[in-house]
């Protein structure tokens, strides 16, 4: 399907179990599955194109047999490069039709929307199948002890329950409302009642700025926040629970208060110096964005990468080891580290990193910021995911958007994200997710919000976090909460939508969503395909988007609707068992919406003249289980 309402069922093919395999080695032999629907049209002959060495190769495909109404073709190739690149060709119908992870075409397309098979070992399975709670640490919660440390000198103290914050203004980075990790040691029962199962921290170094990517040194944990021992106390506890805890590190530049920078500043002769960008006369550097506070790291030092990787102490290395035991860390703007004009160290810097990484600890989770089309720097065999907002989190405030015309939509200069309908928001999504391969697809953060960010709940129509919440939980990718979206907490930029969580403070509660993120993630912790299927969309168009996620044991559909909404659906779409299923109650549901059974899903079955519709009564959304996929000789 792309872009465009379904009119039927199309050939289909992604990356899940049903079509590829798992586990692939460099060199070794692949066979791919593509399935084409009896009704599309017969093909008379089925290739797989696919890359070796940068030239295209054909293999023919053989027909494996039918069944549900699907023809299934087969092809063997080799994966002769790290990242396998492939797409299907069809000759149906007089027709010539090309079929990549954008969509099905009728004419040549670009290799960029091709599929991609990585022979790399794939994520930690904690992080493919868990569910991600991201903590602002000054905003979470303040224990008894954060009493006992005063506010530092850069601060401005802010009361947790009577100061306001200012999202713009001269204070912002220094508003300090005094959260600390004991605090969220004593709040593991509150994470985990939402299902989450994952912690991520922003950084826990100590800085001059209350979000502290401007480090001071990366050798200890701000005793503000408690010191190392607090470190070590909250990983304990969340494993104990079965809870994993990751690390926020900015691998671009250190803060210039930093120990390092201080030294660097005395002159080019300091040891120091190299790791940072200065010019020719020692009286100028570069900071990320012009910013002065955060010098940027110069990767073409050789004692920097000692200092930063390789050293038994560095950063990376000394927080995943005992006694502290991090389970991984978030790279912090990974997509410019390592890059400074003409000099791009981007790629070797992540092969250090990871290789260092997971020399401690094989199941170590790797993940990196890149805020714009992520997928040319995430090829699996590094950072296992990217904190990515292109393909998802963009074009689902767009289709959500609400009257707010002053959000911040994500640094551009817009005024708020422009309202697009369904068929722009799939078309938007398959566009900056085709280049991902399948494995990193599922190893992506997949946020509806985070701490750079305005809150969803600012950005969407009514009722628009709750939908973007289940589309968050079902699509692939791991599902990521920011601190206080289970109170519908709001916020027009990334710095108003740090607010300390209103813990005993029932008024500030905007929509009180625990239930809801219980729920859904429960459903994904029980339901494989939401972690493991396949994806393959039914429709979009206007403001209805359905999709199922698929594998031989079970089928999830997922319909979502911004507004009222009266949809026909073609019968072909789904399996009679399948169409029956959906006369049943959901799995989950929020506000009203159901398929229609009078058109003919009676207990019996789908009449052959009917037409199912989707109807809903406002915002809704609904997900339903139903039987898996028939495969031939399975």
């Amino acid at each position: 399907m792309s872009g465009a309402a379904a009119a039927g069922l199309l050939p289909h093919h992604d990356g899940s179990a049903l079509h590829a395999p798992d586990g692939v080695e460099r060199g070794g032999p692949v066979r791919l599955r593509l399935r084409i629907p009896v009704g599309w049209g017969e093909a008379s002959r089925v290739w797989l194109r696919s890359l070796h060495d940068g030239e295209p190769r054909y293999d023919p495909c053989d027909l494996l047999g039918i069944a549900d109404g699907w023809a299934w073709w087969e092809a063997a190739t080799t994966a002769t490069n790290p990242v396998l690149r492939y797409r299907f060709l069809i000759e149906a119908g007089g027709r010539n039709w090309q079929l990549n992870a954008q969509g099905l075409f009728g004419r040549d397309v670009s290799d960029y929307a091709d599929f991609r098979l990585g022979t790399y070992p794939a994520g930690p399975d904690w992080l493919r199948t868990g569910t991600m709670y991201q903590i602002f640490p000054d905003r979470f919660a303040r224990s008894v002890q954060a009493d006992t440390h005063p506010a530092p000198d850069w601060a401005v103290p802010a009361d947790w329950h009577t100061t306001a914050v200012e999202g713009a203004s001269a204070v912002t980075p220094y508003q300090f409302y005094g959260g600390d990790l004991p605090g969220i040691t004593e709040r593991l029962d509150h994470i985990q009642a939402l299902g989450a199962d994952i912690i991520y921290l922003t950084p826990f170094f100590p800085a001059r700025s209350n979000h502290r990517y401007d480090a001071a040194t990366f050798a200890t944990v701000d005793p503000l926040l408690g010191g190392d021992q607090a470190l070590v106390d909250l990983v304990e506890a969340a494993h104990a629970r079965g809870l994993k805890v990751m690390g926020d590190l900015t691998a671009n530049h250190s803060g210039d208060a930093h120990e390092w920078f201080r030294n660097a500043l005395a002159g080019p002769d300091a040891p120091e110096a190299g790791y940072y960008y200065f010019s020719p006369d020692h009286s100028s550097y570069e900071a990320w964005y012009g910013v002065p506070s955060l010098p940027k790291l110069n990767w073409s030092s050789e004692s920097l990468r000692d200092a930063f990787v390789r050293d038994e102490d560095s950063p990376v290395a000394r927080w995943l080891r005992p006694p502290f035991n991090l389970d991984g860390w978030r790279i912090d703007v990974g997509n410019m580290t390592g890059r400074l004009g003409a000099t791009d160290l981007n790629h070797d810097v992540a092969r250090l990193i990871a290789d260092r990484v997971r020399g401690i600890n094989p199941e170590a989770a790797l993940l990196a910021e890149s805020t714009n089309d992520a997928a040319p720097d995430f090829s699996g065999e590094h950072w296992h995911g990217a904190m990515t907002y292109s393909n998802f989190t963009r074009p689902l405030w767009a289709w959500l958007a609400g009257e707010a015309r002053h959000v911040n939509f994500f640094g551009t200069p817009l005024q708020g994200p422009g309202r697009i309908d369904a068929a722009e928001f799939l078309a938007t999504h398959q566009d900056l997710a085709a280049a991902f391969s399948w494995d990193v697809r599922r190893q992506n953060m997949n946020a509806l919000n985070s701490h750079d960010t305005a809150r969803a709940a600012t950005a969407m129509v009514d009722g628009g976090q709750q939908l973007g919440a289940v589309l968050m939980f079902t699509l692939p990718g791991v599902p990521v909460l920011f601190a206080g979206d289970e109170f519908g907490l709001s916020g027009d930029n990334g710095e108003f939508s740090r607010t300390p969580m209103p813990w005993d403070r029932p008024d500030r509660v905007r929509h009180d969503l625990r239930g809801l993120y219980a729920a859904l993630s429960g459903l994904r912790r029980d339901q494989p395909a939401l972690t493991a299927g396949g994806v393959r969309w039914l429709y979009a168009d206007g403001d209805v988007l359905a999709f199922i996620r698929e594998t031989a044991e079970a089928t999830v559909l997922v319909a979502v609707t911004r507004a009222d909404a009266d949809a026909g659906f073609d019968r072909t779409l789904l399996t009679a068992a399948q169409w029956k299923g959906l006369a049943g109650a959901p799995a989950l549901v929020v506000g009203e919406l159901a398929f229609d059974d009078a058109g003919g899903l009676a207990p019996g079955g789908l009449a052959r003249d009917a037409q199912p519709r989707l109807r809903s009564a406002g915002p809704a959304a609904a997900v339903w289980v139903l039987p898996g996929v028939a495969v031939p000789g399975a």
